[in-house]
């Protein structure tokens, strides 16, 4: 799949099939749409193309919105390339982009920059200046231009809606079975191991601090959970806990700090993608800092268990 972070950037002679949107989780939910999009490539011989935008659109046109994403424009990318997309396109989404008039988006995007034969599209999608266009709008312009237009349905769209948002109500309540269960696949947090205050080795359960740059990425509750991450080509087990660290710390501070089982490698620098298996309990403050050891054993169990 080839990453394009713009419009302009996108460049072929071939035509092309798009669609549009966030994507954003690339979950079970968007299969129907992509599935769509792949056949119709592969019928027509026509090039498969996602067009996405960054930063979300609620971002600039709502300022004051804390809107959180289940995926990082990476995360997304990686998750479309599995798909087996010819094209992702990121373009950068401001207020002079949204400006655009329904015909300037058809004709100057659509037609002279991606050279679209089809566009597969949700029946209730607006565009243009305002959102005032519709689907009437588009296929009346895909007469014009020479393109197709194939509508997602009401019940396809629909799944998209609800299960972004049960995915994002599970996560915030640390709900990290049922959200997989709409994604299909383990919710995932991509970061960089940073080194911390080293307590965790004092206590037999030295863990990696986890920073993830990316402040738009949707955090699951805190708590503890049962994770895996892949280092070198291998798979590690793990427990993770997402908190503040009551009995150790100030109780303040956010951290992401995972203890990886039976690996003391040094890996401060680098990237890791740790998927979330299911959630252990909340985040306490033991009176002791043996209670917290005697508890972390305790789940080190648990997460074993879970992985036989």
């Amino acid at each position: 799949m080839k990453i394009h972070n713009s419009i302009q950037e996108f460049n072929t002679t071939t035509k092309t099939i798009v669609t549009l949107g966030t994507f954003d989780g690339v979950h079970k939910g968007h299969k129907s749409i992509l599935d769509k999009l792949l056949k119709s490539s592969q019928v027509t011989e026509c090039e498969s193309v996602v067009l996405t935008f960054f930063p979300h659109p609620r971002m600039v046109l709502q300022q004051n919105t804390d809107i959180k994403l289940l995926n990082t424009m990476a995360e997304k990318a990686h998750l479309l390339e599995e798909y087996g997309i010819n094209h992702l396109i990121i373009h950068p989404f401001d207020k002079t982009f949204s400006r655009l008039t329904a015909e300037e988006f058809v004709k100057n995007i659509l037609v002279d920059e991606l050279n679209i034969c089809k566009i597969i599209i949700g029946y209730d999608h607006r565009f243009g200046r305002n959102r005032t266009a519709t689907i009437d709008d588009l296929i009346h312009y895909g007469k014009e231009y020479g393109f197709e237009v194939e509508q997602i349905s009401a019940l396809e769209v629909d799944e998209v809606s609800v299960s972004s948002t049960k995915i994002r109500n599970a996560l915030d309540k640390g709900d990290v079975t049922t959200a997989n269960a709409y994604m299909g696949y383990e919710y995932f947090l991509s970061g960089t191991v940073v080194e911390g205050k080293k307590l965790g080795r004092t206590i037999g359960f030295p863990t990696a601090n986890i920073n993830i740059k990316e402040d738009y990425k949707l955090i699951p509750a805190i708590g503890a959970y049962i994770i895996s991450t892949v280092i070198d080509g291998k798979t590690i087990k793990g427990m993770m806990n997402i908190g503040n660290n009551p009995t150790v710390n100030d109780g303040t501070t956010q951290t992401i700090e995972a203890h990886l089982f039976d690996f003391n490698n040094d890996i401060y620098g680098t990237e890791l993608q740790i998927s979330l298996h299911k959630r252990l309990r909340d985040e306490v403050k033991f009176e002791s800092v043996e209670a917290l050891k005697a508890q972390l054993q305790q789940d080190k169990e648990e997460a074993l268990n879970y992985f036989k």
